[in-house]
């Protein structure tokens, strides 16, 4: 399967079971638009089984065709499919992330909420048996916030990434049969297959060079807060992070612009931040040296208020992209109403949808009810208009 910028998708191939969606079990030697019930619909990701076909489209849903003799479409029932059909019992819920083991389906949720079906022969749904399951079941319901998930077409593994950046394996495992969650001593899923999966291929594609020497952004990487050769420091709730003035001016035009107002013989070697918190700060500085953001999305917030302040627009999407794997039904409100202050439109948009998506229970909360009149008119206004209080 393909699937194009514009959210199309095609498919070609081995048709024994209708994985190809064309509505038969003829073959197709080239690529074919997949429609049927996905006509006019934006398709936004993709999973093949060894012989079953997923897609998640824009909305959250989630469609499943081909080969379903151990559930693995989720359709409650193991009749195969030739054409795209809704998994119903995932009504009500906002699909993120999608992937296929060799006859198993993990769906992950815009909650961060993980959910397996099919074939369980290894133990790879991570319920805690070896019984398939023809409906999406959720698992690591005590877990924290799940962020990716992972599995491949040839392996009976599943892996995913919680929010804290824990990795937990399940399945088939070097002839070994895990029934439930594992964590693992891996920082990213990638690493699960490489090392149990059978054969040893990897979930998503990969580039692996060797270097015997520091590039120019490692050398930078590791140089950051470094005492030994910096010239400038930040203290900041009476703590310091050590920098390089040179680097912060080619990096940052509000650092170029304040250093210029200074004469050199009155540069200071400390500046004093008092407007933004220590882990904010420390973070931004951080970004200059490494084009990263490790944050936790409770303090990306602050963050974003910096790079709205310093004009860092790269740093304001980073943020954003922070915010969005840290929403929930709790904060949805508070995050809609920090984008729209900061605005951060695509972030602002994201927050609307997540709160409409789940809207009964968003208007239950604090921070819904603590919400400034304008805002919250607003709120209604643009819901109202997307069709949200129809009944």
């Amino acid at each position: 399967m393909a699937l194009a910028a514009d959210g199309e998708l095609f498919a070609w191939g081995y048709n024994n079971c209708g994985q190809v969606g064309s509505g038969s079990t003829a073959n197709q030697p080239t690529p074919r638009k997949v429609t049927n019930c996905l006509h006019t619909k934006r398709v936004v990701n993709i999973a093949c089984g060894q012989t079953s076909s997923m897609a998640v489209l824009d909305s959250g849903e989630v469609y499943g065709w081909g080969y379903n003799g151990n559930g693995q479409l989720g359709l409650g029932n193991n009749g195969n499919q030739l054409t795209p059909v809704r998994v119903a019992a995932l009504h009500g819920m906002c699909v993120n992330q999608i992937v296929c083991g060799y006859a198993h389906t993990l769906a992950l949720t815009d909650e961060g909420l993980l959910y397996a079906w099919g074939a369980n022969t290894y133990g790879q749904l991570g319920t805690g048996s070896k019984n398939n399951l023809l409906s999406p079941t959720q698992i690591m319901v005590e877990k924290e916030r799940v962020i990716e998930i992972a599995a491949c077409h040839s392996t009976h593994t599943s892996a995913a990434k919680t929010q804290g950046g824990h990795v937990y394996m399940w399945g088939q495992c070097r002839g070994q049969s895990v029934i439930l969650p594992h964590l693992t001593h891996f920082c990213c899923t990638d690493d699960v297959f490489a090392c149990f999966g059978t054969p040893a291929v990897s979930w998503r594609l990969l580039s692996v060079e060797h270097e015997d020497f520091l590039t120019v952004a490692e050398s930078l990487k590791k140089e950051f807060d470094s005492p030994e050769t910096a010239d400038l420091k930040f203290r900041i709730d009476g703590k310091y992070i050590h920098v390089h003035k040179a680097v912060l001016k080619i990096r940052c035009e509000h650092f170029r612009s304040m250093f210029q107002s200074y004469w050199n013989e009155d540069m200071k070697e400390v500046i004093e931040i008092d407007q933004f918190s220590y882990p904010v700060y420390r973070a931004f500085l951080q970004y200059l040296y490494t084009d990263t953001v490790d944050l936790p999305p409770e303090d990306a917030i602050g963050l974003l208020d910096l790079a709205t302040s310093y004009c860092e627009n790269r740093l304001k999407r980073l943020c954003q992209h922070i915010i969005k794997r840290g929403i929930t039904v709790e904060n949805a409100f508070s995050l809609f109403s920090a984008a729209v202050r900061y605005d951060a439109e695509d972030l602002e948009e994201f927050c609307f949808k997540f709160c409409i998506n789940h809207l009964t229970e968003v208007t239950q909360t604090a921070a819904f009810w603590q919400m400034d009149g304008p805002l919250l008119k607003e709120f209604i206004a643009k819901a109202s208009k997307c069709g949200a209080f129809k009944n």
